[in-house]
């Protein structure tokens, strides 16, 4: 607004001077042929008089003739040898006759006697308009009125529109400010409500969104904005209700199922077991078909005991609250571990003295053992995985209460950059370059994930060829 304010001056303004001092130019213009035509009646009537020249006589004579300003300069100019020849007087503001100077005299002796006026400098004198006549022969005469007038009224047209425009320019921008504040005040609240929405957490749950924002006009543009966003308000809204419903009935079909899962794995598994244990003598392949389906059952066990487990903490079942030895509990997965793969290189490195934190004790060594398995089933024999207890101090007094970390680093040949971001989803797999030599159900980092946030704790995973480290962060 303040561009185009000022723009709009400039141009009615320079435009205005421009008429203005052309007009006055005009006006000077006119007044000289008006003095011109006095000079040639009192030279000679109609026809000129080739008697007359006598230019230092002539100059006065035509300067004191009735009407001529203040200021005005006469000249009588002759061409002799190629030279001009100048005798020039003007009157002064007490009407006496006053001769010019050498270069004021050269000034007027190049304009030319073509009866166009023109603007010339005469130094000291300023700016004049002249106008040169042709008299007798080589001899003419040129009359200038003085311009100072002219350049004073047209110096103060533009101060005027300069102080004008500015003081149109401010009380535009006072009211423009007021009136598009105004304006633009339920925009205000649209942003406001649309950064409360940005910082919601809208990836899971049923969240309440903010308020609607109220509508003065719906004609505006910003009413019908406003309006267009609290549509879009109740559709994010209903979305967020559907999805809601949707995962609630998914949950609880798969805690539903896993619970009722359970004892019919459990029943298939026992008589599997309980027909190996039968005192006859049974044919190969029904021992190993019966092998088969106990192992087979062990494993659909264990996959039903995850998805309930997953099921549970989504619904945001509390676990239990308890001092753990995460120094022990470390020790001893660890120590699992060796004996599960005596193939690996284990190391482990923790505190002298105790550190403990608070939560459900077997579902931190569920974390651990899962992490460990992970570094055990998709790295080669001979790999090296070291683990590491420490604490994390707080940053600084009346910050974030100081925390613990268990580190898994092992020195195999890393994950592929291609499933790391998708590494803690349910049912992902590892790259081929993490080659699993048993079975797995893409449960485990998911679970350690859901457990580790249910502890209100962090999991990451950094990862390059030969190293790569689990790094689980629980509050102290």
């Amino acid at each position: 607004m303040a561009g185009l304010v000022v723009l709009a001056s400039v141009i009615v303004g320079v435009i205005s001077t421009a008429v203005l001092h052309g007009q006055l130019i005009a006006r000077v213009d006119g007044q000289l042929h008006q003095a011109t035509e006095r000079a040639a009646r009192a030279v000679d009537g109609d026809e000129p008089n080739e008697q007359f020249p006598r230019p230092d006589l002539g100059a006065e004579e035509l300067l004191r003739l009735p009407g001529q300003p203040v200021g005005t300069i006469v000249a009588l100019v002759t061409s002799e040898q190629g030279r001009v020849v100048a005798a020039t007087a003007s009157i002064d503001e007490d009407g006496d006759i006053v001769q010019l100077s050498t270069e004021a005299q050269a000034a007027l002796a190049s304009v030319p006697t073509d009866r166009e006026p023109v603007t010339i400098d005469l130094d000291a004198l300023g700016d004049y308009r002249a106008v040169g006549v042709p008299f007798v022969e080589d001899y003419g005469y040129v009359v200038a009125f003085p311009l100072a007038d002219v350049n004073a009224t047209t110096t103060q047209l533009a101060v005027t529109i300069a102080i004008v425009a500015l003081a149109a320019t401010v009380a535009a921008l006072a009211l423009g400010a007021v009136i598009v504040g105004r304006a633009l005040r339920p925009l205000d609240r649209v942003t406001e409500t649309a950064t409360l929405v940005s910082e919601l957490p809208l990836a899971r749950g049923d969240v309440e969104l903010p308020d609607e924002v109220p509508v003065d006009d719906e004609r505006t543009e910003v009413g019908r904005l406003a309006t267009s966003f609290n549509r879009m308000l109740g559709h994010v809204a209903a979305s967020l209700s559907a999805r809601e419903q949707s995962e609630r009935k998914v949950r609880r079909f798969v805690a539903d199922a896993s619970h009722e899962l359970r004892t019919p794995l459990a029943s298939i598994r026992g008589y599997s077991e309980l027909t190996r244990l039968h005192g006859g003598e049974l044919p190969p392949d029904v021992v190993h078909a019966l092998g088969r389906i106990e192992s087979e059952s062990l494993r659909m066990t264990e996959l039903v005991e995850d998805l309930l487990l997953l099921a549970r903490l989504d619904e945001g079942r509390e676990l239990r609250r308890e001092p753990v030895e995460l120094t022990r509990l470390v020790i001893d997965a660890v120590g699992d571990a060796q004996v599960a793969a005596p193939d690996h290189e284990w190391r482990v490195e923790v505190p002298d003295d105790e550190v403990t934190v608070t939560g459900d004790a077997s579902r931190l060594h569920q974390v651990v053992a899962n992490l460990l398995a992970n570094a055990r089933v998709h790295t080669p024999e001979g790999t090296e995985v070291v683990v590491r207890v420490a604490r994390v101090p707080a940053a600084s007094a009346g910050s974030a209460p100081a925390r613990v970390r268990v580190t898994v680093t092992d020195d195999g040949p890393g994950i592929d950059p291609a499933v790391r971001a998708s590494l803690f989803e349910r049912f992902a797999r590892g790259d081929a370059s993490r080659s699993r030599r048993a079975g797995s159900t893409g449960l485990g980092l998911a679970i350690v994930r859901a457990v580790v946030q249910a502890h209100r704790g962090t999991v990451e995973v950094a990862s390059e060829p030969g190293r790569t480290e689990f790094a689980v962060e629980l509050p102290a």
